[in-house]
């Protein structure tokens, strides 16, 4: 997430790339810290910007069934599902919470998106402080959680789906309008959820300022949650058992208060997690690729803030949602 003035100089965006066009992203870069980011970038690759005008561009997902990527514009409320040569469209509006939105309501839409074994959509509903499941083919919503121990959830976030069908979520309150002080808000805190297959909602974390992405490490054994506390701008990662709950409270992998302090766009928010352990996680300045044990070995930096991505295509291709557009590189191994 980022804050509320970087967004409202992007609300006034409209401009659209023809259906199927793609163009250089101006000023991008790529730039190795390690010589591990060989494997998987080539630091020539070009960054392509495939769609834009939006007002805060989220949660990318691959489509395998369709070959499609979704996208929410999170302030719009609405995803928006792009095809190669077709370009990108409205496909869920709302996205999020239907009817008239209350002035406490700050994101009205989906924010984080998955596809869960079955094929369906899965959503941080923000708008609706839920969890909730769509069927692609018919687009029926259906409410999987939306309540912990009776109170409402704040405005859940980011998703990831475990091998068992469980859903791990973040609930910041960056969907409220006034944040923790809004009358809205139920829960004393910000919380890391497990949402069991049979129903069940369980706390991994509950003393974290403002967690935000998630995602899960190749095994299942790992969970990862971003930090956008410009406090404690970091990455976590907790050790799971095999119910999937978490091992202790978890531990810092990633620090970015050096780059938060150098004024770098963007905070630590969406990542996603190849199938050699990698992450690709954004941050201050952009989107870093990071080793299991937490080293920084490259950074792609499009001027502005990264807040997700998303492997696609063949699993060649990676796809970044950047502020008002959505941007393509492709990758020397299949995430």
């Amino acid at each position: 997430m980022m804050d509320m003035t970087r967004r409202s100089m992007l609300a006034g965006a409209t401009a659209l790339l023809a259906a199927g066009a793609a163009r250089a992203a101006s000023g991008s870069t790529i730039t190795r810290f390690d010589p591990e980011l060989d494997r998987l970038i080539d630091p020539a690759s070009p960054i392509e910007v495939i769609a834009t005008g939006y007002r805060w561009a989220e949660g990318p997902v691959w489509v395998k069934r369709g070959g499609y990527l979704l996208f929410s514009d999170v302030p719009a409320n609405i995803v928006h599902r792009w095809t190669r040569g077709k370009g990108a469209a409205p496909f869920l509006q709302p996205s999020g919470l239907a009817g008239p939105v209350p002035a406490g309501i700050r994101e009205a839409g989906a924010n984080g998106l998955a596809i869960d074994h079955a094929g369906a959509l899965i959503l941080a509903d923000s708008g609706t402080r839920a969890i909730a499941r769509v069927d692609l083919a018919t687009r029926r919503k259906t409410i999987l959680a939306d309540r912990f121990e009776g109170k409402r959830f704040n405005s859940c976030n980011d998703v990831a789906i475990a091998r068992n069908g469980a859903i791990y979520f973040t609930d910041p309150p960056y969907g409220l309008a006034e944040g923790d002080a809004s009358p809205l808000k139920e829960l004393p805190f910000n919380g890391v959820y497990r949402l069991s297959p049979t129903g069940l909602v369980t706390v991994i974390d509950r003393r974290l300022r403002r967690p935000n992405g998630i995602a899960l490490s190749p095994r299942g054994d790992r969970l990862y949650v971003a930090c956008s506390d410009e406090e404690a701008p970091e990455i976590r990662v907790y050790g799971l058992a095999a119910d999937g709950a978490a091992r202790g409270p978890g531990r810092r992998l990633v620090d970015f208060s050096a780059e938060h302090a150098r004024r770098l766009p963007g905070l630590p928010d969406g990542m996603k997690v190849a199938r050699t352990g990698h992450l690709f996680a954004s941050g201050p300045g952009g989107l870093y690729v990071i080793a299991p044990d937490g080293r920084k070995l490259g950074l792609i930096a499009v001027g502005k803030a990264i807040a997700n991505c998303a492997f696609g295509e063949d699993g060649r291709t990676l796809f970044m949602t950047a502020s008002d557009s959505v941007l393509r590189l492709r990758l020397n191994m299949a995430a």
